[in-house]
């Protein structure tokens, strides 16, 4: 017992970190922030997700808007025409359609193939 007064007396920090109520909130601390379920390093990691699916929320919502928009503009035939010919390439029975392909629109990939 008197090694333990000698050494408290030496080291006053030691008469502090002793205290049961010290050492108590020490582990609540400790427990809160690393090893509970609802632990700070937890909620970091969900807020990041959180993050993650909101831009994801702005991005479809953007998305929509846009395919609205086109929606609106194919109710009209002329529309519905001038997109059928521009996205899938379809004629009319008396047209012919040729597709010009210039060489800085190829990837590289094919122009090394061309090669």
């Amino acid at each position: 017992m008197s090694f333990l007064k000698n050494l408290t007396d030496a080291y006053p920090i030691l008469k502090i970190l002793g205290n049961r109520y010290i050492i108590v909130l020490a582990f609540f601390i400790i427990w809160m922030l690393f090893i509970d379920n609802t632990s700070y390093m937890e909620h970091r990691i969900l807020n990041k997700e959180l993050e993650e699916l909101e831009d994801n929320k702005k991005y479809y919502q953007n998305e929509i808007k846009k395919d609205e928009e086109n929606i609106k503009l194919l109710k009209n035939d002329d529309n519905v025409e001038k997109y059928a010919r521009e996205k899938y390439y379809m004629k009319r029975d008396s047209e012919d359609i040729y597709i010009i392909e210039y060489e800085e629109e190829t990837l590289p990939e094919e122009k090394s193939k061309s090669l």
